[in-house]
């Protein structure tokens, strides 16, 4: 997991402790109490799916650019070398060419 995403997520558990300790320790009823620690729980499982969301949603992304990077990296790599192996070919044709012409020349000074 990346430092962005433990900070959001530390943040996050710190408010709803910080939160939950100032509501069991202010003066009010019981079920005032209750309701208020329900509520908040509430809140902070919302807050919490909605960064969950946000985070997956970064994380596709990220992982589509760098798919979309590792896709066109890899049609440079191929079409580089099969530029290579036709100038490797073409290299190649011409050496033989002039290879038959010198066993040539050299078969009728024999």
């Amino acid at each position: 997991m990346s430092n962005s995403s433990n900070t959001i997520l530390g943040v996050l558990a710190g408010t709803v402790i910080g939160t939950t300790l100032g509501i069991l320790f202010a003066p009010d009823k019981g079920s005032n109490t209750r309701q208020k620690i329900a509520k908040e729980t509430t809140a902070a499982k919302d807050r919490i799916a909605n960064e969950a969301i946000s985070l997956q949603d970064k994380i596709n992304t990220t992982l589509s650019s760098k798919k979309e990077t590792l896709d066109d990296q890899l049609e440079l790599i191929v079409s580089d070398a099969s530029h290579k192996a036709e100038d490797l070919i073409t290299s190649l044709e011409k050496k033989l060419e002039r290879l038959k012409s010198k066993t040539q020349k050299l078969q009728k000074t024999s």
